[in-house]
C-alpha cells in the first residue's frame, strides 16, 4: 500500500469471537485499518465512536435478536458499504440483506485472500459479482423484481452501465427530460417492491440483481 492508495477502513460484526478475531487479523495483515468491531451492531457502533468505515463485514445471523434488514440499514447509515460474510445457503436472509442495500455476499468457506479481495472491491464502490449472490436470488421466489417496461429497462441498462443521462437520451433518441421521467419511474417501481435505489450505484445493484445488466457491461459508474 502506497501513500497514494487510500486506506481501507474496516468494521466487523460477528458474534463468533474466533471468526471476528480471524477477520481482524487478516485485515491488519492485508494493510487495512480495523476501526471498530463487535458481536452486535450496537457494539460495533460503540466501538467506532463516530469514526468512519469504508466497509463493514457483517455476519447475517447475530444472537441478539436483531433482523438482517435493520442491521444492514443501520450500518449503511454510517456511510459504509456492507459486505455480508455468512453461510451461503441462507437464501432468505441473503435476499433480505441485498434488498436492504448490502454490497455483496462472501461465504465463510472462502479463503482469506478472497475475503480480503472482496473487502477491497467493495471499498472501491464495486458491486460483487459472485455465485452466492446469483444463487440466493434465483433460489428465492420471494425476491420481487420491479416490473419495468421495455423502455424503462433500456434507460436503466444504459444509465447503470455508466452513461450520463444526456448520453442515455441521445443513445435512445429521446429528450433528456423523457429519459429523466423513465428513470424516475424505475426508482418508483423499485420503491414499490421494497428495494429502493436512490443512488446510481443502487440502480447498478438492482440492474445486476434483476438480470438487466451483466457486471461485465459496467464501465465508470459515478459514485
Amino acid at each position: 500500500m502506497t501513500d497514494q492508495t487510500p486506506r481501507v477502513l474496516v468494521g466487523i460484526v460477528d458474534d463468533h469471537e474466533s471468526v471476528l478475531l480471524g477477520i481482524r487479523a487478516a485485515c491488519l495483515e492485508a494493510g487495512y485499518e480495523v476501526v471498530g468491531y463487535g458481536g452486535t451492531v450496537d457494539a460495533l457502533l460503540e466501538s467506532l465512536g463516530g469514526r468512519p468505515a469504508n466497509v463493514i463485514v457483517m455476519d447475517l445471523s447475530l444472537g441478539d435478536g436483531s433482523t438482517v434488514t435493520d442491521n444492514v440499514l443501520r450500518l449503511r447509515k454510517t456511510g459504509a458499504a456492507v459486505l455480508v460474510h455468512s453461510i451461503a445457503d441462507r437464501t432468505t436472509s441473503i435476499r433480505e440483506a441485498l434488498a436492504a442495500g448490502a454490497a455483496g455476499v462472501i461465504p465463510k468457506t472462502s479463503a482469506t485472500r478472497i475475503v480480503m479481495a472482496a473487502i477491497a472491491s467493495v471499498a472501491r464502490g464495486d458491486v460483487l459479482n459472485n455465485l452466492e449472490w446469483a444463487s440466493a436470488i434465483d433460489a428465492d421466489q420471494e425476491f420481487a423484481k420491479a416490473q419495468l417496461g421495455r423502455r424503462e429497462q433500456d434507460v436503466l441498462h444504459l444509465y447503470a452501465s455508466g452513461l450520463p443521462l444526456k448520453a442515455v437520451a441521445a443513445e435512445l433518441g429521446i429528450a433528456p427530460s423523457t429519459a429523466r421521467e423513465y428513470l424516475d419511474r424505475v426508482r418508483a417501481k423499485y420503491v414499490e417492491v421494497g428495494r429502493p435505489a436512490p443512488t446510481k450505484v443502487d440502480l447498478l445493484r438492482r440492474a445486476v440483481e434483476d438480470g438487466i445488466l451483466a457486471i461485465d457491461d459496467v464501465s465508470n459508474v459515478g459514485r
